[in-house]
Formats: structure tokens, C-alpha cells, sequence
């Protein structure tokens, strides 16, 4: 599977059937990228060394991971099933790619954070250099582990993705989760507009880029915020309430991160490449997700109501 391009460079990518793995498939093919898909599971690594062989790619995109269904809470009672894929085919890759001289760009997460008396609402952000501080779900753990061991590997960069939106009602868009819930929490977060910022990670691949980037748009917003401008832009009769963390955590089996990730290395390291506050950002998604929606006729009739 291949789109011959006038630049050199081979891309090969793992979780071709994931979320974002099919979002950088559109992208590479719009694109005119050279790029082959890979088939093996990441904690298989024989075959994803056959494959890395076989294709010779000049960059590795890894889009493969275990986040859970419906939600993060899966893997409090799938733990195996989830170091082997986050931690174990992560590491996999990471090893090949180093040890072949291979850009390895990882769609990681920045869901390995929270709060707390140095890093306020409002105040200073997570930095790159930052240990993670949040370990209350398993997935974040699992993420927080493997980050860790991930710099030993020269040809990798981490990316931490927090929140991603996309300008479609996916169920693994942040929008379309908060939309059906009943009550939501109403904090301030990093979030990642993928529409933006998927571009933007090819741009890091062809630099080469290596080591761990917070990535998601500069700023935070809060839940409330995001709803305002789905009613906004998408449903004027939309409605909703809010509860307390406390409240939230009486419901749920794992814990859930709330940050914010300091933007000035991503920012500084890519100066030719404008990347918009989040708020901005967030104004474009809703614009774009309401012409999507008339297009594809969800709007007015066929919005996502709460079950």
C-alpha cells in the first residue's frame, strides 16, 4: 500500500485501526506521503521487526495503544492486556526503531498528571521535564511507567496527547464523551485539536524530532467552556449539569487526570508553525463540526442525546 511522493522519506504505521491511526492515515494520503501500514501487534516482536525490515521506513509512526471500552476504567480489570501493548509494544518499537537508526514519533498521553500545590489552575504547567504525579487509573500508570523508560531510546519522541478532539461526533472525540454524560466536572484541562495539531506531528517526524513534547494546543479550558460552545455552534437546546471531583470519583472505578501542560518547548521548537490558543482552536472545531454535521445530516435532527 503505497502513494509514491517527490520527498524520501517511508513512513510505516502501527494502529492503523485505532482512532488516530485512521485520522493520520487521511492525512498521509492527502498529503502524498510514501507510507505502508503496518499489520503486526506491537508486543510481537518478531513480526514488527519483519515489518520494520521488510518496509525500511525512514520514520516509525506509533498510534498503537490500549485506552479502554468504553473507557479507561477496562483496564483496571485488564491490566495484562494493557503492559502489553503500552508497555511492552511500546518498548518493542522504541528498541527496533533505536536500534535501526529509525525516527520513532509515539502518540502518547498527557493524562499523567494532576493538579497540585506547584502546578494550581491557572498557574505553571507540567513541563517535559516534569514527573508524572498521577497514578489513580491503571492506563495512566501504565503511561506514566513507560514514558520513563522511553528516554533511554535516542530515536523516539513522545508525544503527550491530553483530551483529543476531532471536528466530528467520534465516540472518542473528548466533545461527544462530555455531551452524553449526565453530569460533567467543570475544570480547566490541556487539550489536544487533532485537525491542528495531526499536521503539525508529520512537520516534527520530517525535523526529526526526538524526546518527549507536551502536545496539545497553548491554554486550558474547562468542561464548561467546551459545552458552551457545542450549544453555541451545534445545539442551542443543549443542557447540562455539573458535579464535584468527589462527586465524579463515587462513580467511577479509576481516577481521571486533570491538568495543564506547559506549551513553550513545542512552541519554541517549531516557530515557522502557528498553533492556535486552545480557546481559538476550540471556535474552529465547533465551526467545523457544524458544517460536517448539515453534511452529513446530523444536524438539527440526529445530535447525540443522552441515553
Amino acid at each position: 500500500f503505497i502513494k509514491m511522493s517527490a520527498d524520501k522519506n517511508v513512513y510505516l504505521l502501527f494502529g492503523k485501526n485505532g482512532w488516530i491511526g485512521g485520522k493520520l492515515i487521511e492525512l498521509l494520503t492527502a498529503q502524498g506521503k510514501t507510507f505502508h501500514l503496518a499489520e503486526s501487534r506491537t508486543y510481537n516482536r518478531e513480526s514488527v521487526e519483519a515489518e520494520i525490515e521488510k518496509f525500511n521506513p525512514t520514520h516509525v509512526l506509533n498510534a498503537a495503544g490500549v485506552t479502554g471500552r468504553p473507557n479507561v476504567d477496562w483496564c483496571e480489570d485488564h491490566k495484562a492486556e494493557t503492559v502489553r501493548t503500552n508497555v511492552i509494544g511500546c518498548l518493542n518499537v522504541a528498541d527496533i526503531c533505536a536500534q535501526k537508526g529509525i525516527n520513532h514519533l509515539l502518540y502518547a498521553t498527557g493524562c499523567i498528571f494532576e493538579y497540585d500545590d506547584a502546578h494550581t489552575i491557572g498557574g505553571q504547567g507540567f513541563k517535559e521535564t516534569d514527573a508524572p504525579n498521577f497514578h489513580k487509573s491503571y492506563y495512566s500508570h501504565t503511561k506514566a511507567m513507560v514514558e520513563d523508560m522511553l528516554a533511554v531510546f535516542p530515536t523516539t519522541c513522545t508525544l503527550r496527547v491530553r483530551m483529543p478532539i476531532s471536528d466530528d461526533l467520534s465516540p472518542r472525540n473528548f466533545v461527544t464523551k462530555i455531551v452524553k454524560y449526565d453530569r460533567v466536572v467543570d475544570v480547566p484541562n490541556s487539550m489536544t485539536v487533532l485537525t491542528e495539531l495531526l499536521p503539525v506531528s508529520l512537520i516534527m517526524a520530517e525535523r526529526n524530532f526526538t524526546g518527549i513534547y507536551n502536545f496539545c494546543n497553548p491554554g486550558a479550558i474547562s468542561h464548561n467552556e467546551v459545552l458552551a460552545l457545542y450549544k453555541k455552534y451545534v445545539d442551542p437546546s443543549y443542557t447540562w449539569n455539573n458535579f464535584t471531583l468527589d462527586e465524579q470519583a463515587q462513580i467511577l472505578k479509576a481516577g481521571r487526570s486533570n491538568n495543564t501542560l506547559d506549551d513553550t518547548k513545542l512552541v519554541s521548537s517549531l516557530p515557522d508553525v502557528p498553533i492556535d490558543e486552545i480557546h481559538v482552536a476550540m471556535e474552529k472545531v465547533f465551526q467545523r463540526m457544524r458544517a460536517n454535521l448539515e453534511k452529513e445530516g446530523i444536524w438539527p435532527d440526529n445530535l447525540p442525546k443522552r441515553s
